[in-house]
């Protein structure tokens, strides 16, 4: 503190006598900070098996040579836990015996990260439906996913997917997929409802731009063609039987993640934003574009408590069309409503659900939740009144339960029953891997 002192006799003579308490505060305050620059001699990795540590150290923003930082190594701890290789992570500051210099340890727990998966759909109506298939989400021990599956929905499809979203950098990777997409879908005509065979076909390739911790873009091309094919039902002079269209797809995605991961508990703020522009060669099935913003919030309530919440509004352009862009379905919007039962050219539609958890045990968790579903649709060449009609809402209440296995990516079984409580009502259980939001 000797420089403390020589610091004190020279403001003295500067500005007259210092009380001598708050000068030993400001000297104390002085040294913490001269003494607190400790310095990063080394960062490791422990606990991954299967991921490579280059690829771990690759995203981590501490490096040898910096300062210590709890905000920086805070910010490492939450990106390292939402890779779908880790279930936990967190650090340790480790004295190396030389003044000033300490290593950093990053511990994490691995998931296990070969998938399969399984989505089930049923109704009141005997529909049923459902897709399987299988994920690794760590290939190469590189945080790469690696996905095929089959989907049975009146007809068969099939699809693959590569996604290596650090493949060139910390921050840039790609994304290839193909899919082969055949379902029984309904066309909703003046007099009636025809049924169609209809066929996707499509190969898209996006670049994935990950800045920050916390957000990530995703732009890029699909090419697909489809394919209509009247089964039966209502016919009507204006719309075709058999229609072929090649399309090209302009896609752009931006994800922020304010969520903070505790297992299978989730506190946070999370938004998804994608817009869709898609041109056609073919009048019958014009040019348009699509956007909608999934909102979803998370809120820890109690040691066992969860509530989540989505809101998903979307809106595209407003053709009269039979093939509009949003659908009204079990596993994408509301459970127990049914297997595409409507179609719209925009979308409000609010899920929120408390999740209980009623078992915890070391690998193993029994959740609980009861839910609400609810949302409206504007019709095809409709005005914004039609969210108001009361044939264009949808209100399901239900109750679910939830297996979760705490150490394999994304293991959460879950089994939800919905039941209508608006016009024209129905009910079903919808199956599935993973929470449905």
């Amino acid at each position: 503190m000797a420089g403390v002192g020589r610091i004190r006799l020279y403001l003295e003579k500067k500005v007259g006598a210092i009380p001598r308490n708050l000068f030993l505060l400001v000297g104390l305050l002085l040294s913490c900070t001269i003494y607190s620059q400790k310095i990063v001699s080394k960062v490791v990795v422990e606990g991954n098996k299967k991921t490579k540590d280059a690829a771990l150290l690759k995203l981590i923003r501490v490096q040898p040579g910096m300062a210590v930082d709890s905000v920086k190594m805070e910010e490492d701890v939450s990106r390292l836990k939402r890779l779908p290789s880790i279930a936990h992570a967190y650090f340790e500051v480790r004295d190396t015996n030389v003044k000033d210099s300490y290593e950093i340890k990053y511990g994490v727990e691995e998931n296990f990260t070969i998938i399969p998966f399984a989505n089930i759909f049923t109704s009141n109506d005997d529909e049923f439906a459902f897709r399987v298939g299988l994920q690794e989400f760590n290939f190469l021990g590189r945080n790469m996913t690696l996905g095929a599956f089959f989907q049975y929905d009146v007809f068969s499809s099939f699809g693959a997917n590569l996604r290596a979203p650090f493949l060139f950098s910390k921050t840039f990777g790609l994304s290839v997929a193909y899919q082969n997409l055949t379902t029984q879908e309904p066309v909703f005509l003046d007099n009636g409802t025809a049924d169609y065979r209809y066929n996707n076909e499509s190969i898209e390739v996006l670049g994935l731009l990950n800045f920050g911790s916390r957000h990530q873009v995703e732009a890029g091309l699909n090419f697909f063609t489809e394919d209509y094919d009247f089964l039966f039902g209502a016919t009507d002079p204006n719309v075709p039987q058999d229609l072929v269209v090649d399309k090209l797809l302009f896609k752009f995605i931006y994800n922020y993640d304010g969520i903070k991961y505790y297992y299978h508990y989730l506190e946070g703020f999370k938004s998804v934003l994608n817009m869709q522009y898609v041109i056609s060669n073919n009048d019958a099935l014009p040019d348009f574009w699509i956007g909608f913003n999934d909102f979803s919030y998370y809120h820890r309530i109690g040691p066992r408590g969860n509530w989540a919440s989505r809101l998903r509004l979307g809106l595209a352009s407003n053709i009269e069309t039979p093939f509009a862009p949003f659908a009204v379905d079990n596993n994408l919007n509301i459970r127990g409503v049914g297997n595409t039962i409507d179609r719209g050219t925009a979308a409000i539609v609010l899920n929120t659900e408390y999740r209980h958890t009623l078992m915890d045990k070391d690998w193993f968790v029994l959740q609980s939740n009861v839910f609400i579903d609810g949302g409206t649709w504007r019709n095809p060449g409709g005005d914004f009144g039609d969210f108001g009609q009361s044939q264009n809402l949808r209100v399901y209440p239900g109750v679910g339960l939830r297996f979760i296995h705490k150490r394999i990516f994304n293991a959460i079984f879950r089994i939800d029953y919905g039941v209508g409580v608006t016009q024209d009502a129905t009910r079903g259980v919808v199956f599935g891997i993973g929470q449905y939001f």
